[in-house]
């Protein structure tokens, strides 16, 4: 057997083992069954106590994020098939489904009358919520703005990447039809496949040194950590001219929270907890800070976007209409339907209270965080209402997701 067939039989047999260890991980953890693994677990479909379909936002923007949607729908095969909880639905039938209620919003103005056409033209699913409780849990986020250059010195010394040429991504469903849409990401070393590198080699141990990888510089590493949590932001350079960078890919290791991490190790109390307050407390204990962010070794790698921010349908968002939800259980640019708690902001920029709110959104997002049928996070946009908003919001809720019947 020649050199290259051993290698590509040694590639196939790594693959195998890493998709053994992949089964057997799943199979470890009992309580994960108990939580929806499977789009037919994360939706239940609604035969009584419907929601009231109140929208608290203008028409022009839901408009907009349904026209985002369509668009995205328009390059798929028309007969490609999503999974609206128990059911199926072709692409051809969920663009049907948006088009007609387009022309419900567009055509009927009072709430009374929308919801009795709602009702009677749509089939509507509740999202089955987190483990033992039944609720969403909503969070936020934003595009942030950073100063940042694209030539290093001494004051621009911390880089975002674009995606490394070494990163590879293993489809799993090629091994069983179980795994179907679910993949492992790794790296070539040799005849191994190995893990890709954790945030701590990439930042501390510089393993992308050398491989004129850089996008840009950032003055703070906090805001590098900020930008990856969010997944895109505004960079603004020297010269006044900002470029937009959005998510490519990640490293694929398991995302851990560093907030939770700071409240189990005592840094901050709950009642501290935000990421303007995770900000203020990294900023002032400099000693803590890489023990804090390494805790996370999910590594994001960045891209410019012409018009971002972008979502995971490759569309870009709308804000206070896009959300983020676990692409693996939910349908893709699916028209839902919210209830939360939104802050209310004083003229000095201090949250006052909570109010209640509901609204139509599209799920055109998803995020390393937002797993399970008892996730979502909602894009605020980028003005400063957004990062209150986003920093703050940890609210329970409900969600809906609507398609009109066959």
């Amino acid at each position: 057997m020649d050199i290259k067939n051993q290698h590509i039989r040694q590639l196939f047999v790594n693959c195998l083992l890493i998709l053994v260890l992949f089964m057997g991980l799943c199979g470890c953890y009992p309580s994960l069954k108990e939580a929806a693994q499977r789009p037919e677990q994360a939706l239940i479909p609604v035969k009584h106590f419907y929601p009231k379909f109140y929208d608290d936002m203008d028409l022009v923007s839901l408009v907009n994020a349904l026209e985002m949607n369509i668009g995205y729908l328009d390059r798929l095969d028309p007969e490609y098939i999503f999974s609206y909880g128990p059911h199926k639905f072709s692409c051809r039938q969920v663009r049907e489904s948006q088009e007609t209620f387009l022309r419900l919003i567009l055509n009927i103005h009072d709430p009374e009358n929308l919801n009795r056409e709602i009702k009677k033209n749509f089939n509507i699913y509740r999202a089955a919520g987190r483990v033992g409780n039944r609720h969403v849990l909503f969070t936020g986020y934003f595009e942030p703005v950073f100063e940042a250059s694209l030539t290093p010195d001494e004051r621009y010394k911390y880089p975002i990447y674009r995606v490394p040429e070494n990163l590879i991504k293993i489809d799993l469903s090629l091994f069983n039809e179980r795994y179907k849409d679910e993949n492992i990401i790794g790296r070539i070393e040799g005849n191994n496949v190995l893990p890709y590198y954790s945030r701590k080699q990439i930042e501390a141990e510089k393993a992308l040194n050398g491989r004129n990888l850089e996008i840009a510089w950032l003055k703070d590493p906090l805001d590098v950590a900020f930008l990856h949590i969010q997944g895109s932001g505004r960079l603004k350079l020297p010269d006044g001219n900002i470029i937009t960078v959005g998510y490519s890919a990640s490293n694929g290791r398991p995302y851990r929270s560093i907030g939770r991490y700071m409240l189990d190790k005592g840094y901050m109390s709950r009642d501290e907890m935000s990421m303007q307050g995770i900000r203020g407390y990294l900023s002032e204990h400099p000693e803590v800070v890489d023990e804090v962010l390494n805790h996370n070794p999910s590594y994001v790698f960045f891209r410019i976007v012409d018009n971002g921010p972008l979502g995971n349908i490759g569309v870009p968002l709308t804000a206070g209409r896009s959300i983020a939800l676990d692409s693996g259980i939910f349908p893709k640019g699916a028209i839902c339907f919210l209830s939360s708690e939104k802050p209310v902001i004083n003229s000095n920029g201090n949250i006052e209270s909570w109010t209640k709110f509901s609204r139509f959104v599209m799920n055109q997002d998803t995020g390393g965080a937002i797993k399970g049928a008892g996730r979502a996070d909602i894009f605020w946009g980028n003005d400063q209402y957004a990062e209150i908003a986003a920093g703050h919001m940890n609210h329970e809720g409900e969600l809906y997701i609507l398609i009109k019947k066959p």
